[in-house]
């Protein structure tokens, strides 16, 4: 089958979803973005109130900065929409993306969904951080499985290059080399194949580095400012080092790539750097969250000096 992506699906709209729509826009593909109905809208009628949500996620990262798009004008390419009243439009879609919470089980009510309006032979593809491939890919129909991987994409998609191709055992291997293909000459990718290994390959091993450093935190009495000073640009990492990244990342995010390997690979050697520290929790009920949610290991605020732009400023205290 040749394969051509004309519109692709996006299920899903927040920090993640809604950036990948961004970047298949500026691709100039076409992008229905979807998202829940907000409860509050539940009983309304009125497309602005049911669509809120997946609205006010696209407008939000359109205003972001780094910018996820090279001109605004490339986001007419984006419809926005919801599961409830406009999932049956997948059906014009040739590439799903699902870009959910990371829990299995709402994903799978998604793909039940997606299994009454999509049509034969269309890409269905996970943006899961590291929910094994397969698990997603159980009870679904033959031509799902056969269609069905993991594309995992990394925060933010504009910028960063990795593009993680997963598939299962009962992955098409021409709609692998087609997704190779694909992320490199149409997304600007380097696509890295993987196997089907928790948290795959980066997760895998950023994660743990970033865990490690959380393990010597406390053992080592040392502060924020001195983790992220001995583990940026000084030892040839990013500026955000190690607790600005997690906050780019998304603490609820880490935490859960965190627990999967943790439950997943019991005889790990390094299993124990996967546990999670009491404060960690404590930042995840608090709903400090990182970028997402304005609030992390660093605060979020308007750089009144400059008039734009935002300062980060350590909030947390270990």
């Amino acid at each position: 089958m040749k394969r051509i992506i004309r519109k692709v699906a996006v299920l899903g709209s927040g920090v993640m979803g809604s950036r990948i729509a961004c970047h298949f826009a500026g691709a100039g593909v076409q992008v229905l973005l979807l998202d829940i109905v907000p409860k509050e809208a539940a009983e309304s009628t009125k497309p602005a109130e049911r669509n809120k949500l997946v609205n006010d996620a696209l407008s939000a990262a359109i205003k972001s900065n780094p910018s996820p798009v090279y001109t605004k004008d490339v986001v007419k390419n984006i419809k926005t929409g919801n599961f409830e009243d406009n999932m049956k439009e997948i059906g014009s879609c040739d590439w799903i993306i699902e870009v959910v919470v990371e829990r299995l089980d709402i994903k799978k009510i998604i793909y039940d969904q997606v299994e009454q309006f999509r049509k034969p032979g269309t890409i269905v593809s996970s943006n899961t951080s590291g929910i094994p491939i397969h698990l997603m890919a159980e009870g679904r129909s033959a031509d799902f499985r056969k269609n069905f991987c993991g594309t995992h994409f990394f925060n933010p998609p504009r910028y960063l290059r990795l593009l993680e191709i997963i598939p299962t055992p009962e992955t098409d291997p021409a709609l692998v080399e087609f997704l190779m293909n694909y992320g490199d000459v149409v997304l600007g990718k380097t696509t890295v194949l993987c196997k089907d290994t928790p948290a795959f390959i980066a997760n895998r091993i950023g994660v743990y580095g970033i865990m490690a450093i959380f393990g010597l935190v406390n053992k080592m009495g040392l502060s924020i400012d001195e983790v992220d000073a001995l583990t940026g640009p000084l030892i040839g990492r990013p500026k955000s080092a190690t607790f600005r990244t997690a906050d780019v990342v998304g603490i609820d995010t880490l935490v859960k790539v965190a627990k999967g390997v943790y439950e997943n690979c019991p005889t790990d050697e390094a299993r124990d750097s996967f546990e999670i520290p009491a404060w960690l929790n404590k930042m995840v009920e608090n709903n400090w969250l990182g970028d997402k949610t304005g609030q992390g290991f660093f605060s979020k605020r308007k750089n009144e000096k400059r008039r734009k732009g935002n300062l980060y400023t350590r909030s947390a205290k270990l």
